[in-house]
């Protein structure tokens, strides 16, 4: 934990977790929590620490979904870093989208997709104008949560409080002149396609099953690696699955901006949707030069996030 006091009289609360134990879902019920024990109030959705949660089942290790080993890898099954490839270090930005632009991008990628999977689309399209000589491919990816996936076997609001890591990464790969040529309605499409198998109750059992069919060994996304195409060197990204920052209040008011920050050191960069009351969304990206430039690029729905935009000035 970090406060930090500012010369204005404001204040900065910083929080570091272990991702490999806790997603944004948890960070958000331990802030709340942290929030009212400090108001002397009582903890709204106490967390459930509970492993047997997140049991597996008793299957043979040949039942094992084959989808989840395009997903991830266990650690030694890595190939060892190729030092005549530099990967550019990541930068850190934070935009806003208006509302209104994220419902036009359904307009054009189509009303039958969910807002994150048409802002998927229209990022995957920013990648491939992004790519470098050499990626000739990207792959771009979604963090799925499965609390609400996760129904049937222990019933319909039993993991909402789930203090944990239960999220997963599926990912898509196409070729940058594909990318380039194709209309944001298709590409949304495609997105949809990978996603759907992902967003299921049956892929988060089978990822309990798969990570205890590999223990103890450690394993990893590939999407993270940036091992999602073994031809060619591609250009990768994944899309945070949306999750708004609690409302928080120590005792002074309701925090003005939160943000979450994840320095995971891979070679893929990410960007993380947070959506504001007004409809718009404050995006946390952290992804390479190259990346940005695209993103900033007119026409873009990205917006520079100042201190205006919290005053209503623009």
């Amino acid at each position: 934990m970090q406060v930090t006091e500012l010369g204005c009289g404001a204040v900065v609360v910083g929080c570091m977790f272990d991702h490999r134990v806790a997603d944004a879902y948890s960070f958000n019920m331990f802030m709340s929590a942290w929030a009212e024990t400090a108001l002397g109030q009582p903890i709204s959705s106490m967390p459930s620490f509970r492993r047997s949660l997140l049991a597996s089942r008793p299957l043979p290790s040949n039942s094992l979904d084959p989808l989840l080993d395009r997903f991830y890898t266990p650690l030694s099954l890595c190939p060892p870093p190729n030092p005549l490839i530099s990967f550019s270090a990541l930068v850190s930005r934070i935009y806003y989208v208006p509302a209104a632009d994220i419902a036009r991008l359904q307009d054009i990628a189509g009303r039958k997709h969910s807002k994150v999977v048409c802002f998927t689309a229209y990022l995957w399209q920013i990648l491939a104008r992004s790519a470098n000589l050499g990626e000739k491919s990207c792959s771009m990816g979604i963090v799925v949560d499965g609390r609400t996936r996760m129904k049937n076997v222990h019933g319909e609001k039993f993991m909402e409080n789930c203090f944990g890591n239960v999220l997963s990464i599926p990912f898509g790969n196409l070729r940058v002149e594909s990318l380039l040529d194709m209309k944001l309605a298709e590409v949304a499409q495609e997105v949809y396609e990978w996603l759907s198998p992902a967003a299921t109750e049956d892929h988060f059992l089978g990822i309990l099953d798969w990570v205890e069919a590999h223990r103890p060994e450690p394993a990893a996304a590939r999407i993270y690696l940036g091992d999602t195409d073994e031809e060619d060197k591609s250009v990768s990204c994944v899309v945070s699955s949306g999750r708004g920052f609690p409302e928080i209040n120590f005792g002074w008011g309701n925090a003005a901006f939160g943000s979450y920050h994840f320095p995971w050191g891979g070679k893929a960069g990410y960007l993380m949707p947070i959506p504001q009351k007004t409809g718009d969304w404050v995006v946390y990206a952290h992804v390479a030069p190259s990346i940005v430039l695209a993103i900033e690029e007119e026409p873009t729905i990205f917006r520079q996030l100042t201190t205006e935009y919290f005053l209503g000035s623009v």
